[in-house]
């Protein structure tokens, strides 16, 4: 069983890393994407062969997935349920704890091409329509449609979505979309290198390619950087980095 180098430093600190596993480290080539949940378990996605694999704080192998097409993968903060969609396949799954599949909701041909999707709980998901030019609330349980709201945008630029509390935030290559359904207003702020968007209970922030963007009134504010990361992540005990094949977890100061 693989495992890789977990090294525990202190936030922004310049002390020497401190390994704790000592092996072989783990292959991190081609890596497509990081996660990390609460309990300290690690995720990577892989472009290349599509596979999504979990791994203990202790760095072994808890499961693996191996996708036939190119999935995308929401979140990992609710560790029981583990939303992917693929817009290849038109379909958004969701997988437990061990990564086994629990639900899989198809939207062909109910809808005409989703781009992103968007699972705000266990019955009801949000979708960008490339056709019609919506943004859609669908209760998939009852196969219901709730609500539709005219969203005339460059659906190619599109890297990822989140809804909150009546507020869409949808990502672009260079800029982030707040969109406020009671008012149909649309603001974009302009971000650099931006990754895909995160969500702590009312917090909202931009991962990029080496920080984390906290959103704070209209504005952006850096919650942690590295300028030589291949890739970040966080969840609420910790910043997690990748770089020269290494994996460094940054402790946050309570």
């Amino acid at each position: 069983m693989k495992t890789f180098y977990f090294i525990l430093l202190s936030l922004f600190s310049h002390v020497s890393a401190q390994e704790i596993f000592n092996e072989k480290p783990f292959a991190f080539e081609n890596i497509s994407d990081l996660f990390a949940d609460d309990y300290g378990n690690i995720y990577i996605y892989k472009k290349a062969d599509f596979s999504f694999t979990k791994y203990s704080p202790a760095g072994n192998q808890l499961g693996k997935l191996m996708f036939t097409l190119p999935f995308k993968i929401q979140s990992v903060q609710n560790p029981l349920s583990i939303p992917a969609f693929s817009e290849n396949a038109q379909e958004l799954r969701f997988y437990d704890q061990n990564l086994n599949l629990v639900q899989t909701v198809e939207f062909s041909p109910r809808f005409g091409f989703v781009k992103m999707a968007y699972a705000e709980d266990l019955q009801q998901i949000w979708l960008l329509d490339e056709s019609s030019k919506n943004l859609i609330l669908y209760n998939f349980r009852d196969d219901h449609v709730i609500a539709s709201f005219p969203f005339k945008a460059d659906f190619d630029l599109i890297l990822d979505l989140l809804v909150y509390e009546d507020v869409a935030y949808i990502l672009h290559r260079n800029a982030l979309s707040i969109f406020k359904f009671k008012s149909g207003e649309i603001q974009e702020i302009p971000v650099s290198n931006p990754h895909r968007l995160l969500r702590e209970n009312s917090q909202i922030s931009v991962v990029t390619k080496n920080g984390i963007l906290g959103l704070e009134n209209n504005s952006f504010k850096v919650v942690f950087e590295s300028d030589t990361a291949d890739f970040v992540d966080k969840n609420s005990s910790a910043f997690f980095e990748i770089k020269d094949n290494k994996l460094y977890l940054y402790p946050i100061k309570k």
